[in-house]
């Protein structure tokens, strides 16, 4: 393709600022006086007043499609069918106006809106106005928690909010974020609703030991502080525990999918049962007022796709209230109501109590003694990354949109948006999704949606159509563009099959290159697909959000010079100007890390193992490891070789040493000549199970430093927290499985430290990992499991493929640092954001036009370390979203002024560690 031509953006007027910034950037008016909280029903002062709140659960994909729950298709998997609920539950409301409604997943609403008349759509604006139909949540999904990275959830709940403003305004803003079936709980979510203006919080899962503790000290609503850098009340939320996850009480279900009785009051009847309904009803009711703190509790009506038919629900529910509310003149205490959480929220606040703190988050969970909900960390390794790499280019697609302007949507393979992506990005953050959580056919179709994304944002497209074809070119391009703020070295390698080429770049300057053959392992994993027999490898470095150009040109064809080939034979040591690794020369190993420009050294050692996964003939529990669950049959894994077979090569590029361990476990530890980060690219797979035994298959490092049973995670990308090994900050853990209940989830880095030396890991996806003994850190890669864990998947977490048909392979990175504990930060937080936004590169056959641009940058200036350009994305015709956060927490460096241009007096902004900011900006094209 011919280079774009990209033009700076200049800023005209700011229009709004806030660190509000998960909902659309507007102006709140006045609340009307029958929406939101004005238009609740009166409650009883002095009496136990119960918030009944009809609901459904609409999962955005699990055990079909997102399509098929949407039009009710293939039920003999599971009857669901959104598009009839939301039909049913509108007719209903009509019939009655003391009922209520809340609805949650925007992705299933959205569609249905666009189906409906314009009479409909008015009536369903006239509910939304006076409260009758309420959202909650409001994200395009009910996002997973555990394995989301920040920007991700930011933009799919943007996504979801900007609807229901646009469409419904004010009335259609939620008021509360509703979390009820995601498994665990990060606090980092908690701050996100906080800082984007959400009242409270409401999720249904947590931990059982957790629960039982909290309901017999009745505190299971709290005020969560949700980060240890922002200045409360900024990352305040707070934060109930439903009763029931997010059922009815035990024979309250009125669903055509239930069993329950009828409420059946026709006194003539013999089976007359109203007497019998309203007793359990007050008991259940009764019982629950024991375990929270005031004279109002919630009871949620309704489940997993359930109110398709709701004149089941709402015509027993109207009786229900009627009935038990009439106990009150026999001297009844309870008093019933149609309710909303946002409601229920306002009696609490009313109350005017004192709540409990809470300030870590609420992973790891399990809902009984051997059942931690673990192994989803990194169920679906190969779905995580493509998730992963798919938000990178949904940023640098939503870049270009803006620096490229109009013309960007039109090319040379026709006209498309970033729109697809941003919507199959949404999808992909629900949290039977990206989770791993989801049958394989509905797995294969977030893959393809995602697939399909990319094919409409247009430098993508052109990215996978040339990439193969750069093994044939005798002379080509290569556009590499930075999405980040900053500028960037990044190392490139091609498939080639040439011998030797010619490198320049943007000012004509010779590149180093060298080209090395494909290793074994890499050939083994293509099955014949691709046909380079080297690989051409050279530094790039490209200016903040922009590009640079780089031209090649082969010199020579032929087969690999012997120089380049590889030794048979591992290392004493491969080293640049920062870093120095040892390797034990008996095993193949690695035997230490050091820092040459701190001076330190850990002697540490790195190898594979892999856990025999439970299949649930086990005297202490019957429960098997699967896609929600880990559950190993032994605290000690098995090595899967003590040794390894090596080959080593160096030249000025690039120092690998590849190890071999078994025909199914392979890794290149490779050290970059300008890097700081020591890289393992591991390749795992096809697990064998020939044997019939499941396996969990992990990498682990084993140091020198002194941990002391503490290592740190990050929260969803962003502010990282302390673990200690069996141990909960907030009770007094009875540990039950040593090794499940010590994983957490890992979503970019995890790390142990000491007082003089902090070894870092950067993941390229979401993963679980744990630190199991002092100065060990182990991550798990891969999971072939074979049977189900009996939560509702109904199939063993055993991925195959056509191109796999044994068993998947899946391949990853992990980047090492050693560093000072009090500067660590300046390593691994811009590394982090390097592997999420990482370059794209873009090809050209032949030479380029003379008067094309091979070098731009969008910014005039490069930000501050401390500032990470969040998001840049085309907000209307002439407006810009643009979001700048400080990416560091409190304890690692001070805030940051940030001059935009122009009079400083205007354009200065001040960013607090972990401030996320949000502006929309007038853009002009010049």
């Amino acid at each position: 393709m011919a280079t774009p031509e990209y033009t700076p953006f200049v800023f005209l007027l700011l229009l709004f600022q806030s660190s509000v910034w998960g909902f659309p950037v507007c102006q709140t008016p006045q609340e009307s006086p029958t929406c939101g909280y004005k238009s609740c029903h009166a409650t009883k002062p002095g009496m136990l007043n119960v918030h009944l709140v009809p609901h459904t659960h609409d999962d955005v994909g699990w055990l079909k499609t997102v399509d098929q729950y949407f039009y009710g298709d293939r039920n003999d998997i599971q009857h669901a069918g959104v598009q009839y609920i939301l039909d049913s539950v509108v007719d209903q409301l009509l019939k009655n106006p003391d009922r209520r409604f809340i609805y949650v997943e925007t992705a299933f609403f959205y569609r249905w809106w666009k189906q409906q008349t314009d009479d409909m759509q008015n009536t369903v604006k006239q509910l939304v106005n006076e409260g009758r139909l309420e959202f909650v949540n409001g994200g395009w999904c009910m996002s997973d928690e555990a394995t989301t990275h920040y920007s991700a959830v930011i933009d799919q709940m943007t996504m979801g909010l900007r609807f229901l403003n646009d469409t419904f305004g004010h009335c259609g803003r939620p008021r509360v974020a509703w979390h009820i079936d995601p498994f665990g709980h990060a606090r980092e979510h908690a701050s996100m609703f906080a800082q984007m203006g959400y009242d409270g919080f409401f999720f249904g899962r947590l931990d059982y030991q957790d629960r039982n503790r909290r309901m017999v000290a009745r505190e299971q609503e709290m005020l969560w502080r949700a980060s240890e850098s922002l200045t409360p009340p900024m990352a305040d939320l707070f934060t109930g525990i439903l009763p029931n996850g997010y059922n009815p009480p035990e024979g309250f279900c009125w669903d055509q999918s239930c069993d329950d009785p009828p409420i059946r009051d026709d006194p003539d009847l013999e089976d007359y049962n109203v007497d019998d309904v309203v007793t359990r009803f007050l008991h259940i009711a009764h019982g629950q007022a024991l375990v929270y703190k005031t004279n109002h509790i919630i009871m949620t009506m309704g489940s997993d796709f359930q109110y398709e038919n709701a004149n089941l629900w709402y015509k027993n529910l109207d009786k229900l209230i009627r009935y038990v509310n009439q106990m009150q003149s026999n001297g009844s205490e309870v008093n019933v109501l149609y309710s909303t959480p946002s409601c229920y929220l306002q009696e609490l606040h009313r109350a005017n109590l004192t709540w409990p703190l809470k300030g870590d988050d609420f992973f790891p969970y399990a809902d009984s003694a051997h059942d931690f909900w673990t192994g989803y960390f990194t169920s679906r390794p190969a779905l995580k990354r493509y998730e992963r790499i798919s938000n990178s280019y949904l940023q640098t697609c939503k870049q270009l949109e803006v620096l490229g302007g109009p013309i960007s949507r039109k090319g040379p393979f026709g006209a498309g948006d970033s729109e697809t992506l941003k919507k199959a990005m949404a999808v992909a953050q629900h949290h039977d999704a990206v989770s791993g959580t989801e049958k394989q056919h509905v797995a294969n179709d977030y893959a393809r949606k995602l697939a399909n994304g990319w094919a409409h944002c247009q430098v993508p497209t052109i990215y996978i159509s040339l990439l193969s074809v750069s093994m044939f070119l005798c002379q080509f391009s290569v556009n590499v563009y930075n999405p980040l703020a900053r500028p960037v070295s990044w190392p490139v390698r091609l498939p080639v099959n040439g011998t030797a080429y010619r490198i320049s770049d943007a000012k004509g300057k010779a590149v180093d290159s060298q080209v090395v053959p494909v290793s074994q392992a890499t050939a083994a994993v293509r099955r014949g697909r691709g046909y380079a027999v080297n690989e051409l490898l050279f530094q790039v470095q490209a200016p903040p959000l922009g590009y640079s150009t780089y031209s090649v040109s082969l010199l020579q064809n032929g087969p690999p010079s012997p120089q380049s080939s590889p030794l048979p034979r591992a290392p004493k040591a491969v080293q640049n100007k920062f870093l120095r690794v040892t390797f034990d020369p008996e095993t193949g190993l690695l035997s230490s890390l050091s820092n040459l420009e701190t001076q330190q050294t850990v002697k540490l050692s790195q190898n594979f193992y892999w856990y025999n996964a439970s299949d649930g003939n086990n005297s202490e529990s019957i429960q098997m490891s699967g896609a929600y669950i880990f559950r190993p049959n032994t605290s000690t894994p098995f090595i899967i070789s003590k040794t390894a077979k090596i080959e080593t090569l160096q030249n000025s590029v690039v120092q690998e040493v590849r190890q071999w361990f078994s025909p199914w476990v392979s890794q290149v530890v490779r050290l970059y000549t300008d890097s700081r980060a020591l890289e393992l690219e591991w390749t795992v797979g096809p697990v064998p199970i020939g044997d019939d035994l499941g396996k969990e298959v992990i990498s682990r490092l084993d140091s020198s430093i002194n941990s002391s049973g503490v290592f740190y995670t990050d929260s969803n990308g962003r502010e990282v927290l302390q673990r200690r090994k069996d141990y909960r900050p907030t009770w007094n853990l009875r540990q039950s499985e040593p090794i499940a209940g010590n994983y957490y989830p890992i979503n970019s880095r995890a790390y142990i430290k000491d007082d003089k030396d902090q070894l870092t890991v950067v993941t390229d996806r979401s993963q679980g990992g744990g630190s199991i003994q002092d100065g060990s850190l182990e991550i798990m890669l891969h999971r072939r499991l074979l049977y189900d864990d009996v939560r509702g998947v109904g199939e063993p977490l055993n991925e195959t493929s056509d191109i796999y048909p044994e068993g998947l392979v899946v391949r990853g990175r992990h980047l090492l640092s050693l560093s000072p504990p009090a500067t660590a930060a300046d390593t691994h937080r811009p590394l982090a954001q390097e592997v999420v936004l990482q370059p794209l590169i873009t090809f050209t056959d032949g030479e380029l036009h003379p008067s094309t641009r091979l070098e731009f940058s969008g910014l005039q200036a490069v930000l501050p370390p401390a500032v990470h350009l969040l998001t840049v994305s085309q907000w209307d015709q002439d407006t810009v979203l643009l979001r700048l956060e400080h990416q560091y927490q409190a304890s690692e460096i001070t805030h940051t002024l940030l001059s935009l241009g122009g009079d400083p007096s205007v354009w200065e902004v001040s960013l607090k560690p972990m401030e996320i900011r949000t502006f929309l900006l007038r853009v002009r094209q010049r």
